[in-house]
């Protein structure tokens, strides 16, 4: 059986589509039938510099291929240029339907000598620039009832990892984003989801490789090209995905993934209410068993991916 995803002649806005997973996501977008809003500013892995030779690249892969693609190189980290990203859109091709959220900078560092000017940067373009792209297209979704979102998350936040705090921290934010947008306008028929993607790209290749164990696990990483996390995104924003809202979910290579959510695992109860005391000799044994390991995602995700 062949499923129509009810992608051809829709417009999505890609973010950050000039290499890597964006990139990926926009062809892949393409060659189902949409039409793409490339945005990109061409910065380096950092945020510095800018250039619209990347973008311009993923157009001529899209075109070659007989797609249709605009150019955009705002800001996603800005409000009004978030609003031109969206008018790029309706300028060039009269309509949105889907929003992918993608683009991103890194500025690791370890927490207690983490620059407030780096974590500022990382929280701007990530979590910001998800919301401002978002809400800037919200308004002509809700007005046509209906358009979907994809947000980018990542087990760095989901899970945890060292000397990411800015990222982490972002990241995890643009889960609770994704959600309140899936709840603030599921009555406009608009859906929000996000994808915790495993690629080798820019944004993976600060992983430390210093250790063997570290070494053993960016080898596993090179293996997962940003394409094998496209389908996703592409079925999320396809009309497929029509009762998909409010959902996370991963891409590692041959793998798909459902997250849990956080939900209460354990609870206790005390006439009266507690103190500090009563805490640590009554509820503390009684939550421990339920407590979640100081882990990192790679002990989580500690297979090799088939």
């Amino acid at each position: 059986m062949t499923i129509d995803l009810g992608l051809k002649d829709k417009v999505a806005i890609v973010t950050g589509a000039g290499g890597g997973i964006g990139r990926a996501i926009a062809v892949e977008m393409a060659r189902a039938g949409a039409k793409i809003v490339i945005n990109d500013i061409g910065v380096s892995l950092g945020g510095e510099g800018g250039s619209a030779s990347p973008a311009e690249e993923t157009r001529a892969m899209i075109e070659a291929a007989g797609g249709e693609a605009a150019i955009n190189t705002d800001s996603v980290a800005d409000w009004d240029s978030a609003q031109k990203i969206v008018q790029c859109a309706m300028d060039s091709f009269g309509r949105l339907d889907a929003v992918v959220n993608n683009a991103g900078i890194l500025r690791d560092a370890i927490f207690h000598k983490m620059d407030p000017a780096d974590w500022k940067s990382v929280i701007d373009v990530h979590l910001n620039g998800s919301f401002y792209v978002s809400r800037a297209a919200a308004p002509l979704f809700r007005e046509q009832h209906g358009g979907a979102f994809v947000h980018m998350t990542s087990t760095s936040g989901l899970i945890g990892n060292v000397g990411q705090a800015n990222y982490s921290a972002a990241k995890l934010g643009i889960a609770a984003l994704s959600k309140s947008i899936a709840l603030d306008m599921k009555r406009y028929n608009v859906r929000s989801n996000c994808i915790a993607p495993f690629a080798w790209s820019r944004m993976t290749s600060s992983i430390p490789a210093n250790t063997p164990e570290e070494k053993a696990r960016v080898e596993k990483l090179q293996r997962m090209t940003p394409e094998t996390n496209a389908p996703l995104a592409v079925f999320l924003a396809s009309e497929a995905a029509r009762e998909v809202t409010g959902q996370i979910f991963a891409a590692r290579l041959n793998e798909l993934f459902l997250f849990n959510q956080p939900r209460p695992v354990r609870s206790a109860h005390a006439d009266g209410g507690w103190t500090p005391e009563m805490i640590a000799e009554r509820a503390l044994p009684a939550f421990r068993a339920g407590f979640q390991p100081v882990d990192v995602s790679g002990d989580v995700f500690a297979w090799d991916p088939m």
